[in-house]
């Protein structure tokens, strides 16, 4: 019988993550307000984490259309359902097993939905070749992170395997590179440059790290989470660069890379950068990216399938990615069916085509709107300050917290933003992310706010955290 004396020390020795707290706070917070408690709000509003459907967000309506088919093939007949919506269930289920999505699949997903992932990546990288092959569908994108994490850990100590990592960072990272058995080697992230990576930075910090571990690869968020930063092409080639002279394996996290809005950004890919560079980067450089259905558009968080593409790797290598990937059996079908939808999304004469693009468009409008309408907010509270997003679903303001907080923090022993976004929550009902959460070591404090909500529910966020801000729980830079 398993008692506590069994289990892993490793496992007993897990925290709960300042994240997860809150987390459970709100949801307290939510079952007392049903049993009827009297709060000086109404519900709970949680923006800590990007989640589009559970903030309101409609789903994209042909994506729903195709699965409902897929799921219940006896829709094929029903005329009622754009044709565009049947033929293309039709074909999924011709790649599925058995014609049901209730088979299995190969560990690295259909090779239906490989060869289409490929297709998208070329046309979006101006015809850079991208082959199935090379493409490996996962549970989520964290999942194909940690593969390739496990892959690369190796010894112990100082030469134990070390990812310099962005501070801030994903709240997921740290404890994911841990699991892994790897070392966080961090780098800060440069706010007064609205978040950028600094080539500077990462020489000294890949210097120093040397000694108390052995750096293998870097971690890259583009567009950035939670700084919105979303990098142009010398930046992308500058880290190239280094990751070749350091010989690094580069993990490039572009899972929100269909949210690009900033003025005059696009979003790049590190891999087209890679292709038109000179031969001694694009035949040598390693490279793998990342990218899932929880994006920006999609928001499809709970059909959980993301995919990597990996580049430049050995192929031997590749085969313990697929390896690896069989101890999770396969990803989700409809998962896999959703990305391919993504990634294929209904073109100009199809019928779906204008109710598609309507749907992607007020997404893409929610987003940006809600960034500057954000920004503009808290730009104007004292002592308060955002860099303006380029990208990605989150704004990440700096605060300056009144000290009696950060000592009632230390005698509570836990984080000072932690504190701060507890009492939000319980005085307001708004839930946060505090920016402990996300690598910051700096002494400075910062909150993460999820913006692709709706509107309405952006001005309550604003309305609650600018009382309670304004109210006593500020100081003064």
């Amino acid at each position: 019988m398993c008692s506590l004396e069994h289990v892993n020390p490793r496992v007993r020795g897990i925290r709960v993550s300042p994240h997860s707290r809150l987390q459970i706070l709100a949801a307290h917070i939510a079952q007392d307000i049903k049993l009827g408690a009297l709060k000086p709000f109404k519900e709970v509003i949680d923006v800590s984490s990007g989640d589009p459907h559970r903030a309101g967000i409609k789903p994209i309506t042909f994506v729903r259309q195709v699965l409902a088919v897929c799921l219940l093939p006896q829709l094929l007949e029903k005329k009622s359902l754009p044709l565009d919506v049947r033929l293309r269930a039709r074909r999924l289920l011709e790649a599925c097993d058995g014609g049901s999505v209730g088979s299995y699949t190969a560990s690295s997903g259909m090779l239906h939905v490989r060869q289409s992932i490929a297709e998208f990546i070329m046309r979006r990288d101006g015809g850079v070749p991208s082959y199935a092959k090379d493409v490996f569908i996962s549970v989520g994108f964290q999942n194909a992170l940690m593969v390739v994490v496990k892959l690369l850990a190796s010894g112990e100590e100082e030469t134990q395997t070390g990812v310099l990592t962005p501070m801030p960072c994903p709240h997921t990272l740290p404890a994911l590179l841990d699991e892994g058995g790897v070392t966080l080697v961090p780098h800060q992230l440069m706010e007064g440059r609205g978040w950028a990576v600094d080539l500077d930075e990462l020489h000294q910090t890949l210097k120093t790290a040397r000694g108390r571990c052995e750096p293998r690869a870097i971690y890259i968020s583009n567009p950035g989470n939670p700084t919105g930063h979303v990098q142009d092409w010398k930046s992308i080639q500058e880290v190239i660069q280094f990751a070749a002279a350091e010989r690094l394996l580069l993990l490039v996290d572009e899972v929100y890379q269909d949210s690009v809005y900033g003025e005059g950004r696009e979003f790049i890919s590190y891999k087209r950068v890679l292709f038109e560079m000179d031969k001694v980067y694009s035949e040598t450089v390693q490279l793998v990216s990342f990218h899932s259905l929880s994006s920006a558009q999609m928001g499809e968080c709970g059909l959980r399938a993301g995919y990597m593409e990996l580049v430049n790797i050995d192929p031997e290598v590749m085969h313990f990615v697929d390896t690896l990937l069989c101890t999770g059996i396969s990803t989700p079908v409809t998962g896999q069916l959703a990305l391919d939808l993504m990634v294929n999304p209904p073109q100009p004469g199809d019928l779906s085509f204008d109710t598609y693009t309507q749907e992607i468009l007020l997404t893409r409008t929610t987003l940006s709107q809600n960034a500057q309408r954000a920004q503009e907010f808290l730009n104007e509270l004292p002592g308060m300050s955002c860099q303006p997003a380029m990208g990605g679903i989150y704004l990440y303001p700096r605060l300056h917290l009144p000290s009696e907080i950060i000592e009632k923090a230390k005698i509570l022993e836990v984080e000072a933003d932690v504190l701060y976004c507890q009492m939000l929550l319980e005085d307001k009902g708004v839930c946060l992310g505090a920016g402990s959460q996300y690598g910051e070591t700096t002494g400075n404090y910062h909150l993460r706010l999820c913006i692709l909500v709706l509107p309405d529910t952006l001005e309550e966020v604003l309305a609650g955290l600018g009382s309670f801000y304004l109210h006593g729980h500020t100081s003064s830079p």
